[in-house]
């Protein structure tokens, strides 16, 4: 998974675990698409102050993911979700009962809604 969608993942997931500033400079970053040095003028701090701000939050998030694996979870729950449903559509193709076919509609709007 690229960097930038993992650490935006991680932010949401785990953003409240971290200090107000570096849960926001991190939003900027990633979210928000600003350069280090508008969110240095923006702070009114430096650019490196930025950085190690960043930093220090990408290597919390990381450290929370590693040892808590929500992030990890979700994802495999995701896959599990889809493997489910390309199955439920594979029943439905070959049923030709109404009561089947209406609870595989239930179930897979249940589904999709975990998802």
């Amino acid at each position: 998974m690229e960097k930038h969608i993992e650490v935006s993942m991680l932010c949401q997931i785990y953003g409240k675990l971290l200090t107000e500033k570096q849960c926001e400079l991190i939003n900027d970053y990633y979210n928000n698409d600003l350069s280090l040095s508008e969110i240095a003028e923006n702070n009114q701090i430096t650019r490196q102050a930025v950085r190690d701000i960043i930093k220090k939050g990408e290597n919390k998030l990381f450290e929370f993911e590693e040892k808590l694996q929500f992030m990890k979870k979700m994802l495999d729950q995701e896959k599990q979700i889809q493997a489910i449903l390309l199955e439920l559509n594979k029943l439905q193709e070959t049923s030709s009962d109404k009561k089947i076919e209406k609870l595989l509609n239930h179930i897979r709007k249940e589904l999709i809604c975990l998802n």
